[in-house]
């Protein structure tokens, strides 16, 4: 690099190439050279483009594996203000630039790409990028990390996976590391293991930078913003290609995110989106034609991996027309590609699915003055995120990937849980683009977490697959954390018995509910341990709460005419 430090870098090059071949790059924290990783013959989203000649490169970022220098998980770009600095985009320079001067029979050209952390390298590296790149494809990358992916939701804190994930990447530079915990099932350790603010002299011992900085910024302050994409990367300086899965399960909002920010700025029409019905990187394998239970009915991987090629064989060999859709947006329920020329599609008609008396929801509007229904919500018996038990999130016989396609009936007669349930449908019904829930609530406490779920109840006998019969299949979820009601770097207390309206974002899908089928609208307080306990009495840093502040309080959920509790869904006539 231009500040002399060495980057570990695997280059696999073709032995019978009959014509000069472009680069593929993919940088990683995950280390270049892991056995089984490497070989582009035996990985399927590579397979297809190296039988037909591409040279493909591995590189380990600096501080990570066999590289120099140091690291530190998802630092911002700061080449953008200062021409001299040193980053991820630098780096991504010089390796293409050295590269381009040092390998034989290349073509000129170099693409990037990666999923996950990979994938917010492959977004970074086309910032500021080599005359030489001229592609990239940003999968499941890391989008703001306070808003919505990895480490936070709405502002709540992602416990076991930040916990795991940060010891994992930053507590030993030279390896991936995994927490050594003292027993299978982590629901009781984790809900034992007492202040967060404890976590440093019990366990990481100052070792994890990254944990550091949740405690000292428990809002969405200068130093967040600035640790944004939002903030650095303004527009697609090369044609971008963004892809992102309905349930992934660590970086849903990612590709989203960046794609409706970057669109704003495609002077040239080469920022595109491809949505699919994938948990994380699942499109990178053989099939992708499933996802726990939920069949797809086709191998949507092999599907996404030609329109890669596709992609890179145009930008970089000129093969093709290179006359991509704006958007390629699987269809769930109905099971089926869809592409539109503008995504989110115009053509929808926003309609309000409102909760109402007895457990009911339905699209007409409430007319009662009164109505709420209400449950106790009690930190120290906090709903679990799935069942029982939660493995380590990479550990053995771990079900952490397909977790967002898991039956909810696990938790439907829970007494802190309330399900609002829809007529059986008599007609499919076709939801394609964001979905926002505003719910109307109280809670006697001073702070409080909203767990929203839409959800698609499968008919109490499914001719297609009887074990299917009864399936609560949730489409969108989503937590939103209190307290940022009005700011997410301002919080506030809230004031016990007043009634609220929390806006919460429950992402982009697009899915038909089937005719048959009903809609459900279910909502929590607690999703643990994915989600980190509130303490529902207000603490100005929840990470030094004390175990007195934890409390239980009474929710309630509105349904009036002056209070309408709604999922706000547009509607594919």
């Amino acid at each position: 690099m231009r500040d002399g430090v060495k980057l570990f870098t695997v280059i696999i090059s073709p032995d019978n190439a009959t014509e000069k071949l472009p680069i593929l790059l993919q940088r990683t924290p995950y280390g270049a050279d892991v056995p089984g990783n490497f070989n582009p013959l035996l990985v399927p989203s590579a397979a297809t483009m190296a039988k037909e000649g591409y040279i493909f490169v591995r590189q380990d970022i600096r501080g990570k594996y066999k590289s120099e220098g140091d690291m530190q998980i998802h630092t911002p770009l700061i080449s953008v203000q200062n021409k001299n600095a040193i980053d991820e985009s630098s780096d991504t320079w010089d390796t293409v630039d050295w590269l381009i001067n040092n390998v034989s029979n290349n073509n000129g050209k170099a693409g990037i790409y990666g999923v996950s952390y990979p994938g917010w390298l492959a977004l970074v590296g086309a910032v500021n990028p080599h005359p030489a790149l001229k592609a990239s494809s940003e999968q499941a990358c890391m989008g703001d990390l306070f808003l919505g992916d990895d480490f936070h939701h709405n502002g709540a804190f992602r416990l076991s996976y930040g916990f795991e994930y940060t010891y994992e990447v930053e507590y030993d530079k030279t390896t991936d590391s995994d927490f050594p915990f003292p027993q299978y099932d982590l629901y009781n350790w984790y809900l034992n293991m007492g202040s967060l603010k404890d976590i440093n002299d019990k366990y990481f011992h100052n070792k994890v930078p990254t944990w550091n900085n949740f405690i000292k910024h428990p809002n969405y302050d200068e130093f967040w913003q600035k640790n944004s994409p939002l903030s650095y990367v303004s527009s697609p300086q090369i044609p971008q290609l963004h892809v992102g899965g309905y349930f992934d399960q660590e970086d849903i909002n990612g590709p989203q995110l960046m794609y409706a920010h970057m669109e704003k700025k495609d002077s040239f029409n080469r920022n595109h989106i491809v949505l699919g019905p994938w948990n994380h990187g699942q499109w990178s394998g053989p099939k992708a034609d499933s996802l726990g239970k939920i069949s797809f009915e086709s191998k949507t991987a092999v599907w996404f991996q030609d329109l890669q090629k596709q992609w890179f064989d145009y930008w970089l060999k000129g093969k093709g027309d290179g006359k991509f859709k704006e958007a390629y947006c699987f269809q769930t329920g109905s099971n089926q590609w869809k592409t539109y020329d503008q995504w989110p599609p115009k053509e929808t008609t926003s309609k309000k699915l409102y909760a109402a008396a007895g457990n009911k929801c339905s699209f007409n509007a409430p007319t009662a003055t009164n109505g709420f229904v209400s449950y106790i919500s009690d930190p120290k018996k906090p709903v679990p995120y799935r069942t029982l038990p939660i493995e380590a999130t990479y550990g053995p016989g771990s079900r952490w990937r397909p977790w967002q396609v898991e039956d909810q009936r696990f938790v439907t007669t829970r007494p802190d849980v309330v399900s609002f349930t829809g007529e059986t449908l008599e007609n499919d019904l076709t939801v394609t683009g964001k979905i926002t829930a505003h719910v109307f609530a109280s809670t006697t406490g001073t702070d409080a977490d909203w767990i929203v779920k839409v959800i698609d109840v499968y008919p109490d006998i499914n001719g297609k697959s009887l074990a299917m019969s009864g399936y609560q299949l949730p489409v969108a979820m989503e937590v939103f954390r209190g307290r940022f009601r009005k700011s997410f770097s301002k919080p506030e207390p809230l004031t016990p018995g007043k009634v609220n309206e929390f806006v919460i974002d429950l992402h982009q899908i697009n899915h038909t509910f089937l005719k048959g089928h009903k809609l459900m609208i279910q909502i929590q307080s607690s999703w643990f341990p994915v989600i980190d306990r509130n303490p529902q009495k207000y603490v100005p840093n929840i990470f030094e709460a004390k175990e007195s502040d934890f409390i239980r309080a009474e929710q309630r959920i509105y349904f009036s005419k002056q209070y309408p509790t709604y999922i706000e869904l547009p509607v594919m006539e």
